[in-house]
């Protein structure tokens, strides 16, 4: 590429940024910000505005974050195959071995089976290969108030992450994370982790990042507070058909359809299942649908990421983590 055509190229990329990216020291809206975490937190004004003079809106978390240009491909064939795959069930295996007793441990107090913690922690970090590097504060920062569409979410984040640095006397700048936010092996949340998270090792401190144990115990704690029930399934396989199976799915993903109800919507199951379910549709360009009745566990999975795919290959992936085992 010549140099004009790379001038070129970037000064595109700059209009593209939102008006002011880059730049949070000088805005009112950030202005305002540090005025309600004053009033409502106690926060000096003069701090947050120092914390804010050295952040930085990141151009890669606006694009990451961004919703794929065209949304009607998705394939449950192509997700799956990112996370159910042998590096990741190898990597699993020996990450819960290595770690068997903090994984019982967390299974019997929360009543969570030890491959759904596993499978989470495999999804999110792959045992935590991948925990992100974005410093926490200005990824949080640039969604705040750089990307209207959840602006509101992640201002409440960033509420959430300066409480957290006030608790654990940290500086709030050195937390680092994922391009939403999110931290450590389990990649929670701020808020996730001042809700949910525990001191599973004892130590006297929660450390997401380094210590497997506090990792293991507070993804099964999430799990138990969201309401899993212990011993009930997660999923059926189930075969759907009919004009009624649209108006299903549309029922949304909490667990609405009673049993008896499943055959009016063309929907049956072997054996046939004896919980309210939702209708749960696994797309694939060019394959046929795979039907599943997702029941409460499917659902509580769901509140650590708002996915069907999601929740699906958690359970995949406990599956293959179970039977490697």
């Amino acid at each position: 590429m010549n140099k004009t055509l790379a001038y070129l190229f970037a000064c595109l990329a700059l209009l593209a940024l939102p008006a002011h990216a880059g730049d949070f020291s000088q805005r009112q809206d950030v202005a305002d910000f540090i005025a309600e975490m004053h009033e409502r937190n106690g926060f000096s004004n003069a701090e947050l505005d120092a914390a804010f003079r050295l952040a930085h809106s990141i151009p890669a978390v606006l694009k990451a974050i961004r919703p794929p240009a065209n949304p009607a491909i998705r394939s449950w064939q192509t997700y799956r195959g990112r996370f159910v795959e042998p590096k990741r069930i190898a990597l699993g295996s020996r990450f819960w071995r290595e770690h068997q007793t903090d994984f019982t441990a967390a299974s019997q107090r929360y009543g969570v089976p030890e491959e759904i913690i596993a499978a989470i922690i495999g999804v999110e970090t792959i045992y935590g290969s991948h925990m992100g590097r974005f410093t926490t504060f200005d990824a949080l920062a640039t969604l705040a108030f750089d990307y209207p569409p959840r602006a509101p979410l992640f201002r409440r984040e960033l509420e959430a992450l300066l409480l957290l640095a006030r608790d654990e006397k940290r500086n709030v700048r050195d937390y680092k994370g994922s391009y939403a936010g999110a931290l450590g092996l389990p990649q929670f949340l701020p808020s996730s982790l001042r809700n949910y998270a525990v001191d599973f090792d004892g130590d006297g401190r929660i450390d997401l990042a380094a210590s497997p144990a506090d990792a293991i115990g507070s993804v099964a704690r999430f799990l138990a507070e969201h309401g899993w029930q212990s011993g009930q399934p997660i999923y059926l396989p189930a075969r759907a058909e009919g004009d009624k199976v649209a108006e299903a799915i549309a029922l949304g993903i909490e667990p609405k359809l009673q049993p008896a109800d499943l055959a009016a919507y063309g929907i049956s199951t072997d054996p046939a299942p004896t919980l309210p379910a939702t209708l749960v549709d696994l797309i694939s360009p060019n394959a046929a649908t795979e039907y599943r009745l997702g029941f409460r566990n499917f659902y509580v999975i769901t509140r650590y990421n708002k996915s069907s795919f999601y929740a699906s290959a958690v359970a995949d992936l406990a599956e293959a983590l179970r039977e490697a085992r």
